[in-house]
């Protein structure tokens, strides 16, 4: 036979109630201290961006900078806008410029 408690002070069942009865009743002062979770709000990253001297790159880079104000859940859709615009302009790269218009003038 042990004579450990069998619920240790600070105890609490599933549904947050003290799993010790006696403990409901304790004056604040004596009640054991609750962990409360806190979690961290968005904080900025300070991850620097250069600049490339293409003004849709630069933008679509500066956009990025709205993760940083939001929760994690609401990254992705900031990195797949970006995403989707950088995938455009490359492919604006490979794209041959439109013929020009003969000028019969001279």
């Amino acid at each position: 036979m042990s004579d450990a408690h069998p619920n240790p002070a600070g105890a609490r069942r599933a549904d947050g109630a003290p799993a010790d009865p006696g403990e409901e009743h304790l004056p604040p002062d004596e009640a054991p201290e609750a962990d409360p979770y806190e979690p961290a709000g968005p904080a900025p990253l300070g991850v620097v961006r250069t600049p490339t001297g293409r003004p849709a790159v630069d933008a679509l880079l500066d956009r990025l900078g709205d993760a940083d104000h939001l929760t994690a859940d609401g990254h992705l859709d900031v990195y797949e806008d970006v995403h989707r615009g950088l995938r455009a302009e490359l492919t604006s790269l490979d794209e041959r410029p439109a013929p020009r218009p003969y000028d019969n003038r001279s």
